[in-house]
């Protein structure tokens, strides 16, 4: 592609190269086509030497850079933040460089970005997106605490709080109100990123198993047809009720590697919106009223809210249904 301001395409140029070889002053045709006699002769002589292809356009880059920092120095550099994940102006003392110099090399390396490296290895992670919408979907649970009728210590001191517990639950352990814990069960598409939940009770087998059907039939219902499923280690997941029931409806059950929750990395990220975006958005002063207000969030989330991995655009724009569908 051209330079925006640039007075000539390559079908301009050719132009001027096929008045200059009919006979034509290279200061005439350079004037009638409003470049410089320099310019004119510049593409005159790339093309006597290259013919088309040297019409195109050039990288800017230079051919050299003898000022650049030593390839073994900016192999050191590298090392000093995969296996001490050391920043700019601790590494820039130890190897005599300017901080400056050392973010600059980081950034050509890919480095620059704790949050872009996995921590136990120091490696890049490595990003990925299936071609298409129910290749992979990635499912997983979120734990978060009961709130006691009344609303809890979040929204009013921890007396008053722990008042609102022992009236809302008759169950104690060691003389103190047990309030219990929500389930957040969610399952989110690789390619779309378009996400279903639940609020449920427990974590067990069969609590995930009819999670899953009922997510399944959401995916359906978008005209997904979901190919894999990927799911961490927990034990609801490694039991045989769920996996017969991914298989029983041609579905492949992949669980990750232990200890790397960054491969099921896109419904952890989605865990983390989930809280910011809908669990902690407000005080809340019941379970009743964070659990109704999930419907809302996640219509948000998938047809309105714009996602910076889809170019800006909200999950729904990659599911293939009729533009206008949904509003």
């Amino acid at each position: 592609m051209s330079h925006r301001n640039a007075r000539l395409t390559i079908h301009g140029r050719r132009i001027l190269v096929e008045r200059v070889l009919a006979g034509r002053p290279v200061a005439h045709v350079a004037a009638e086509m409003g470049i410089s006699r320099p310019t004119a002769h510049k593409w005159v002589r790339r093309w006597r030497a290259e013919g088309d292809p040297g019409l195109a356009d050039r990288a800017s880059r230079p051919h050299t850079t003898p000022h650049r920092t030593a390839p073994e120095v900016e192999a050191r550099v590298c090392e000093l933040r995969q296996t001490r994940k050391l920043g700019p102006a601790r590494i820039g003392p130890i190897l005599g460089l300017p901080a400056s110099t050392v973010h600059r090399i980081l950034t050509r390396h890919g480095l620059h970005r704790l949050a872009w490296l996995d921590r136990p290895t120091g490696q890049p992670i490595r990003h990925y997106e299936r071609s298409r919408p129910g290749e992979l979907v990635h499912v997983d649970i979120k734990k978060l605490g009961n709130i006691p009728d009344g609303g809890g210590h979040k929204v009013m001191d921890r007396r008053r709080a722990m008042g609102n517990k022992q009236a809302t639950t008759d169950q104690r352990k060691s003389c103190k109100p047990v309030i219990g814990y929500n389930y957040i069960h969610s399952a989110v598409d690789d390619h779309s990123r378009l996400a279903y939940s639940e609020v449920l009770t427990d974590e067990r087998q069969h609590t995930a198993t009819a999670f899953w059907q009922r997510a399944h039939a959401f995916f359906h219902a978008h005209g997904i047809t979901v190919e894999r499923v990927l799911t961490d280690n927990g034990s609801c997941y490694k039991s045989k009720l769920f996996t017969q029931t991914l298989t029983a409806a041609g579905i492949a059950h992949k669980r990750i590697q232990p200890y790397r929750p960054q491969t099921n990395g896109k419904v952890e990220r989605f865990n983390r919106t989930l809280v910011e975006e809908w669990a902690y958005l407000r005080p809340y002063t019941s379970n009743d009223e964070r659990t109704a207000a999930l419907a809302d969030f996640l219509h948000t989330y998938n047809h309105h809210r714009c996602h910076t991995a889809l170019g800006g655009h909200p999950p729904i724009s990659r599911v293939n249904n009729d533009a206008g569908q949904y509003t």
